[in-house]
């Protein structure tokens, strides 16, 4: 959406602050020993405090409030009670949620407890390249000179960007124009940033593959034989530094 009032970027502010919170009391409620389940109800509370719906459930029917991922799976992971969370395990949460008409999403992957497997690189790596792309981020940047950066910054870290996953636009719905942020570089997008858009950033990395797989559930997406992480921040574009809108989740920490 593009802001066209004080009321816009206010009710923004307010969902944005919202998942924003929700995402780093989730991360920091997670424990070894929990279910993805019910890890998403704690998330489901804290929405409900303010009055949020869940995006993916109002859009999509996903069947969850909140999108809980495991090492190989990407995102869209559903909660299961099944599904036990365990020391070291690389987990991603995506908040995402409306309000008085209002979406904002964001997502964050971390390591549970102590790194017993080597994760934290991977992290703080699409970590530091989401915070290096958003501030290069301008009205009339092309949208494909960000995925190049990422990709290339992946690169360089020794990481793989996964190809068929995106950021997008958001505000009045979860997915609005761009449709596309993509994290590798397409030379035939000319498309460029707007000036009081409002985007979600996401950085998609992983350790060997470079497109997601279907799990098989309908919903889940993993890379094979890899482990993969996700960051997301939605931002106000201007014509200096973005608007960081979901800054309270503090990814940067």
């Amino acid at each position: 959406m593009s802001l066209k009032s004080e009321e816009d970027l206010s009710g923004m502010q307010q969902i944005s602050e919202i998942v924003g919170s929700t995402l780093k009391r989730m991360q920091q409620y997670a424990q070894p020993g929990m279910s993805t389940l019910e890890l998403d109800h704690y998330g489901r509370q804290l929405l409900e405090q303010h009055g949020a719906r869940s995006a993916p459930k109002l859009a999509y029917g996903f069947p969850g409030w909140t999108c809980i991922s495991i090492n190989e799976e990407v995102c869209h992971g559903i909660p299961s009670a099944k599904r036990i969370l365990r020391e070291g395990d690389l987990v991603n949460i995506d908040v995402s949620a409306e309000r008085n008409g209002y979406w904002s999403d964001n997502g964050g992957s971390f390591v549970l407890g102590r790194d017993i497997h080597q994760h934290s690189a991977l992290v703080e790596a699409s970590k530091q390249i989401l915070a290096k792309a958003i501030s290069r981020i301008r009205g009339g940047v092309q949208l494909a000179e960000i995925g190049r950066l990422i990709e290339t910054e992946a690169r360089r870290s020794g990481y793989r960007v996964i190809k068929n996953l995106a950021g997008h636009g958001i505000g009045r719905g979860l997915h609005e124009e761009p449709r596309e942020i993509l994290c590798y570089y397409d030379r035939s997008n000319k498309t460029r940033f707007r000036t009081n858009s409002v985007v979600a950033i996401e950085t998609f990395l992983s350790t060997k593959a470079t497109y997601a797989q279907e799990k098989g559930d309908g919903w889940t997406l993993i890379a094979r034989d890899s482990f993969a992480v996700q960051h997301e921040q939605t931002i106000v574009v201007t014509d200096k530094q973005p608007i960081i809108l979901t800054a309270a989740n503090q990814l940067w920490d």
